[in-house]
């Protein structure tokens, strides 16, 4: 019982949870919602603590004897923080699931106190950004006088509520880029490619996802660019969207999508999470017009996610790890990808 599931009642953390203790795990499981964390330790069979964020001595008093929290309450924008500070303050290993790159952002600048206190912060141990990261990282190895990184991916599957309710949070923001390692802000849809993904070749747009932070933490590359496939209609609303974007930012009107997606979205079924692939590309480019790119498919992306959390937690509690603020690739290597079930990655 040497690690924790905090936000175990949630769509991703029960996922995690029901996963692990298949495999005869004992984590702790932990969450703010009583009622629903003892149901679900009961199910399961496993010890659990209730404890809430806004205080920290309460996460103190939750965190008491563990060595690594597996941090899966979103959204992260506001609990990523004080369950950091808290880990810092005890000395508990930190993992989490976001994809949001401020979330990123922060905790790469607590990388001096992270190792000053012998502390390992690892945040994006799902598919954000497993995948991905270590996917640049190979690029970067293949050709490392890069300047130009792009990454695409293509997800056949359906968001959980937390994902959009953090993607709402977002909303008014434009999309983002990296060039010449600083951030730029541009309209949404506003930089579009046709990317040759393994199955078959589909439009994509920029969006502002991790890799603009861990990519460029991992590798260095100063031009970074992020895509998801997007049907040219989709573009077209975005487009339209971007013109009123200074509405997303009134908090009534994120207080009221949230609502709505709580009511109406349960996330992927588990068919669909054991049917579900994510296709996905990556491609650098240096100075002198040289260039390498690949190909990789990987399993549903919370599918994805629960396997590769739990890899990353197993590797932490039994191996040696890097202290500091860290990246999946920069943790374990590039080739930890291949250390993961059901994976495809092709050259091209």
């Amino acid at each position: 019982m040497e690690w924790m599931i905090y936000g175990a009642t949630g769509y991703t953390g029960r996922l995690v949870a029901e996963e692990a203790a298949s495999r005869g795990l004992k984590p702790m499981l932990a969450a703010r919602n009583a009622d629903k964390l003892q149901a679900l330790a009961k199910i399961l069979s496993l010890p659990y603590r209730t404890f809430d964020l806004d205080k920290p001595e309460s996460i103190a008093a939750g965190l008491k004897g563990m060595k690594l929290v597996l941090h899966c309450a979103g959204p992260f924008s506001k609990t990523s923080a004080p369950m950091v500070s808290a880990c810092l303050k005890a000395g508990v290993h930190y993992l989490d699931i976001t994809g949001e790159i401020a979330v990123f952002e922060n905790i790469f600048k607590r990388d001096e106190e992270a190792k000053k206190e012998k502390v390992t912060l690892l945040p994006g141990v799902g598919f954000d950004v497993v995948p991905s990261d270590c996917l640049a990282s190979l690029l970067h190895e293949r050709l490392p006088q890069a300047t130009e990184l792009s990454l695409a991916f293509a997800p056949d599957g359906k968001p959980s509520p937390g994902t959009l309710k953090t993607a709402v949070e977002s909303l008014g923001e434009g999309s983002r880029v990296r060039r010449g390692g600083k951030w730029k802000t541009i309209p949404m849809a506003s930089l579009t490619r046709e990317v040759p993904f393994s199955h078959r070749k589909l439009s994509t747009t920029a969006i502002p996802w991790g890799d603009l932070s861990t990519a460029y933490r991992s590798t260095g590359i100063p031009d970074i660019t992020t895509y998801v496939a997007t049907p040219p209609s989709l573009q077209r609303a975005y487009r339209l969207a971007s013109k009123f974007s200074a509405l997303g930012r009134f908090g009534i009107v994120q207080t009221a999508l949230k609502k709505i997606i709580e009511a109406r979205v349960s996330g992927p079924s588990e068919e669909e999470r054991n049917r579900g692939r994510v296709y996905m590309w990556g491609e650098v480019k240096d100075a002198k017009g040289n260039s390498a790119s690949a190909t990789l498919e990987v399993p549903e992306g919370y599918r994805f996610t629960v396997l590769a959390a739990l890899a990353c937690v197993d590797k932490i509690l039994t191996n040696s790890s890097p202290t500091g603020a860290v990246t999946p690739s920069i943790a374990f290597g590039a080739e930890f990808l291949f250390q993961l079930p059901e994976i495809k990655f092709k050259w091209q």
